[in-house]
């Protein structure tokens, strides 16, 4: 053996034995934390050796710690790339100390280091519009699905559920005049209030008619219809559904050979579409009747009288049409929304509240995304 080197107290650390047909590093003494300092110190001049393929001959090694064991691999594993590494003539009783240091823990997750002030805006628009951009895309998927069972069923009618389809038209449309009626005869009452308030300094109250009719039956009738619907019936959808994923009641259906669409979704999206047009039609009555009582105590308009003139003046058919037109596509919106969120809760009871507020939010974004397209489209062509 030759090339020994000894730390500061006279202790060799290691020798080198070029005796055989490749070197051996031969560990010597205590390999120990006290001793930590030296070792690294000593043991970067040993490392060139290694680069022509060696091993690490353990035998001579009295005591071991932790640190000592930690330091052996570090060095073994700071030249594997150059050269195939060995650990020999182990002792039994360092043998499991340097297995469990071999053993590589799983990676540990470590929090992101905050951004500067000025990137985490950026960084916040970037996740929101990646957020926005992977939704979009699944919602689309969801309607082609959507769309692909519900066009099967003139093929296969009798997939349709007609007991169930008779249960949600009768609780998102029967079950819903209440308060459909209660909003829109407030809103009608305060359309006329407010407009006699400011025509009246023209002289033209008489045109509060004009202005209920055209803003009513277009716009506000089926508009506030959709926003009642959505927080109503929306909400519920999104609720129910989360609720029976949460049970694993929809796995159990798969495992049954259900369609969870068939028997989930189709029928509140159909009993939504159909029951919609009628529900813009009655927001559209009782929206009259509230600002024909206000005309006739604020502006002394009889009823009679308000309705000779809307009958004659008012070009009641395309506004009519207008509102009824948009009544099943707003339909559509919300019920897609509100089964879509449902399917998509996890499980905890914390994923139903999430997506329940989400489906009601989205929902009523894409109702007025839509109106607002759709008045530009019916201005466009004259009507």
């Amino acid at each position: 053996m030759d090339d020994q080197h000894i730390d500061g107290r006279s202790d060799a650390i290691y020798q080198v034995d070029r005796s055989g047909s490749r070197p051996a590093l031969v560990l010597i003494g205590d390999w120990t934390i006290d001793r930590a300092a030296s070792i690294d110190r000593m043991m970067q001049r040993a490392l060139p050796v290694l680069r022509s393929g060696a091993v690490i001959d353990c035998s001579r090694v009295d005591r071991l710690d932790t640190t000592g064991a930690v330091l052996i691999r570090r060095y073994s594993e700071s030249i594997k790339s150059d050269s195939v590494i060995m650990l020999t003539n182990i002792q039994p009783y360092h043998r499991r100390l340097l297995e469990v240091i071999t053993a590589c823990p799983p990676p540990t997750q470590t929090a992101p280091d905050d951004l500067i002030w000025y990137q985490k805006p950026l960084a916040d628009v970037g996740e929101a519009t990646e957020h926005f951009f992977v939704s979009a895309g699944n919602i689309l998927s969801f309607i082609g699905m959507i769309l692909s069972r519900v066009i099967s069923l003139l093929w296969h009618p009798g997939r349709l559920r007609m007991m169930p389809l008779i249960h949600q038209m009768d609780v998102v449309g029967l079950r819903a005049l209440g308060i459909v009626g209660l909003i829109n005869f407030i809103i009608g009452a305060v359309v006329v209030n407010q407009g006699a308030v400011q025509l009246a300094r023209f002289g033209a109250d008489i045109f509060v008619i004009d202005m209920l009719s055209v803003t009513h039956f277009r716009e506000l009738g089926a508009l506030m219809t959709a926003i009642i619907v959505s927080g109503r019936s929306g909400s519920a959808f999104t609720a129910q559904i989360g609720s029976m994923r949460l049970h694993e009641e929809v796995d159990a259906m798969h495992t049954m050979g259900m369609n969870p669409t068939d028997v989930l979704v189709l029928p509140r999206l159909l009993a939504l579409v159909l029951v919609m047009p009628l529900l813009a039609f009655y927001a559209d009555v009782v929206g009259m009747v509230g600002g024909m009582l206000t005309a006739w105590v604020q502006l002394n308009i009889s009823p009679g009288n308000f309705v000779l003139y809307f009958r004659d003046i008012v070009d009641i058919d395309i506004h009519f049409l207008v509102g009824i037109i948009k009544a099943p596509f707003f339909a559509f919106v919300i019920a897609v929304s509100g089964c879509y969120h449902g399917l998509s809760v996890a499980n905890s009871a914390d994923s139903v509240g999430m997506h329940t507020t989400k489906s009601v939010v989205q929902s009523i974004f894409m109702v007025i995304l839509l109106d607002s397209l759709f008045a530009v489209f019916f201005t466009a062509i004259g009507w």
